[in-house]
């Protein structure tokens, strides 16, 4: 296993004829050409491949194993037999049998659109699992945002000073919390900037926190005024509030009864004071927004793209009032659909309507 013994095997095999290295991702590509996996397990692969967390193992296994593509085929399926059989009445009405008529079409397409819209609503769940959750820390300035960063990484991955303002950018590092990717960001202390950079470390910070999954609200317990509005403006309900520097202040600080109801957790970073009940709430957090006990989530957002795409189509088709109309958004629906898989074939069509209608024996 050694470098120096792979490196002499790759030398002596590169000077063999017929012989050359494979290519990135070119056996998993030779599976999908030849039917072994769907686009959606191939995805899957290469999720398993990168996965760092348990839970990122574990739904790249599901999806590895085909469940998103049963899912994906089966509606394709259902949509393909309604466009086949509205197909074939618009082309041979004479030979439809009665009991494929306009309202049991219509019955698929509103299920199909329900059933996939509902997919979509998923807040996100399998992308966070598989790109991280983000959790931001924001606050004032100097009240040990960049001491909590360094004490939940187990190193110092951000500046500490007494100076405040020390932190002007936003610093990411990559967690394991309770089995969930996290990327914990430590921001610039909301305050009124006193330059140029500090303004964009500010506005930095800012948007960090509107794209959060959760906010970590830190505060100074040892502070003799109470956070200004601004501050507390960033309380919502994907916000933790945190009082640091508690073993300063043990009774806490003395507008700390105002925020009761936001329920705080006190916390000391220099003593460790709090530190594995705020974990416990941050991971019972994550994993309420990333947990799914139904259909396998969404992974990526090539699919959700193809899937409000189809969504649309069956919009259209179910207020459309001509049959051409309705086939034509219905194969636009099935087109979408089959990208996700890489099944997009229009033999499909032609196979259910020979095999239900018999056209042409």
């Amino acid at each position: 296993g050694g470098r120096a013994g792979l490196e002499a095997m790759v030398s002596a095999l590169g000077h063999e004829a017929e012989v050359r290295s494979a290519e990135p991702g070119e056996f998993s590509r030779r599976a999908f050409e030849n039917g072994k996996l769907d686009l959606t397990a191939a995805e899957g692969l290469a999720d398993l491949v990168e996965a760092e967390t348990e839970t990122q193992l574990k739904q790249a296994l599901r999806q590895m194993d085909g469940e998103l593509g049963r899912l994906y085929d089966g509606w394709r399926e259902r949509l393909v037999v309604a466009l086949a059989h509205l197909e074939a009445r618009i082309d041979f009405p004479e030979d439809l049998p009665d009991k494929h008529n306009d309202t049991e079409i219509k019955v698929i397409i509103a299920g199909l659109q329900e059933e996939i819209s509902q997919h979509l609503r998923d807040n996100r769940r399998g992308e966070r699992v598989r790109d991280g959750v983000h959790v931001v820390i924001i606050g004032p300035a100097n009240v040990g945002k960049s001491s909590l960063l360094n004490s939940l990484a187990c190193r110092d991955a951000a500046i500490v000073s007494t100076t405040a303002g020390t932190t002007r950018d936003v610093i990411e590092v990559r967690l394991d919390l309770g089995g969930y990717a996290v990327v914990l960001t430590d921001t610039a202390g909301l305050r009124e900037p006193g330059d140029d950079v500090e303004r964009e470390g500010v506005s930095r910070a800012l948007a960090r926190a509107a794209n959060a999954d959760l906010k970590l609200l830190v505060l100074d317990a040892a502070a003799e005024r109470p956070p200004e509005a601004h501050i507390l403006a960033q309380m919502d309900d994907k916000s933790l509030l945190i009082i640091n520097k508690i073993d300063l202040a043990p009774d806490g600080p003395p507008w700390a009864p105002s925020l009761a109801n936001q329920r705080p957790v006190e916390i000391s970073v220099r003593t460790g004071s709090g530190l594995d009940g705020l974990l416990s709430l941050v991971e019972g957090f994550i994993s309420r927004g990333t947990q799914s006990g139904g259909p396998p989530p969404l992974t990526r957002q090539r699919h959700r793209l193809a899937l409000e795409e189809c969504v649309a189509a069956l919009g259209r088709a179910g207020g459309a009032s001509a049959e051409e109309l309705v086939a034509e958004d219905l194969r636009l629906g099935v087109r979408a659909l089959g990208r996700i898989t890489g099944r997009v074939d229009v033999e499909d069509l032609l196979d259910v309507i020979f095999r239900d209608f018999c056209i042409g024996k």
